[in-house]
């Protein structure tokens, strides 16, 4: 896991060190000391914690103009033993909501395990964002991930699988990214109302 490393071609758009309203700002990394680990593997240090044992992220777009924020998740999420939800939601989500951020994309293919509980802060969140037109989106969840996600019901309040998997999103810049998905988001309201 020490190998993976969060995505890096964006940081000419975006460095979530850099930007005042990032929980990250100021964030001094250590590029040849491994100190985080999930488990009893060590991660590379340029994943940021945020209170969570077993999941960490990185912040790899926020757009102010547009309202949205790209995130890439490493690690087990871990709602049932480390309430990693309620971590992620006062430490990051809270913080860019004030900051009119209503749009996330959190990419989920580096996330390994899913453990879920009740989705009370899932609910919380998407009550947050849905005055504002807002969504939560998980790009390529794992299928056991995805199981254990549907399995918690968090459908409701978060889109994943399906037109959400696969995507390649790397080779593209933030913007294209968030259009496309965006796009999707739209197909996908339209068929619930």
């Amino acid at each position: 896991m020490h190998d993976i490393e969060p995505h890096f071609q964006w940081r000419d758009h975006y460095v979530a060190a850099e930007d005042p309203d990032s929980p990250f700002y100021g964030r001094v990394y250590d590029e040849f000391q491994y100190t985080q680990k999930v488990y009893n593997y060590y991660i590379h240090p340029q994943w940021d914690a945020f209170g969570s044992a077993t999941l960490y992220l990185k912040i790899l777009a926020v757009d102010y103009t547009e309202g949205f924020a790209i995130i890439e998740l490493i690690g087990e999420w871990n709602d049932c033993l480390h309430n990693d939800i309620m971590h992620l939601k006062r430490e990051i989500i809270d913080e860019l909501v004030q900051h009119g951020i209503y749009k996330y994309i959190l990419i989920c293919e580096n996330v390994m395990n899913f453990h879920g509980s009740d989705d009370s802060y899932y609910e919380e969140w998407y009550e947050d964002i849905s005055d504002e037109e807002g969504w939560i989106c998980c790009l390529n969840t794992l299928p056991h991930v995805e199981d254990e996600m549907l399995s918690t019901r968090l459908q409701s309040y978060i889109s994943f699988g399906g037109i959400f998997n696969d995507v390649n999103w790397r080779p593209q810049k933030p913007l294209v990214v968030y259009k496309a998905i965006e796009g999707l988001m739209q197909g996908v309201i339209k068929r619930l109302y």
